[in-house]
């Protein structure tokens, strides 16, 4: 690991290619739906890096949208 790099980093890069798989499938092809479980997967990631990397603002926000995300697919 290098000096300026935080641990766990891998996995906040596969939640942000994840989060950017997300945003292609909702703009290009949104009928597919995939999109939803693409938001939720890459922010539960990010919900989990924060834990990791004890950030209270990624863990607070990106719970949030993850419910925001599982309200949607429920209603």
């Amino acid at each position: 690991m290098q000096q300026n790099e935080k641990p766990h980093q891998f996995l906040a890069w596969t939640a942000t290619a994840i989060l950017i798989i997300a945003a292609i499938l909702a703009s290009f092809v949104p009928a597919l739906e995939y999109h939803h479980w693409a938001f939720i997967t890459a922010n539960t990631l990010w919900v989990v890096v924060g834990y990791l990397w004890k950030e209270n603002s990624l863990i607070v926000l990106n719970a949030g949208l993850t419910i925001i995300y599982i309200l949607g697919l429920i209603l």
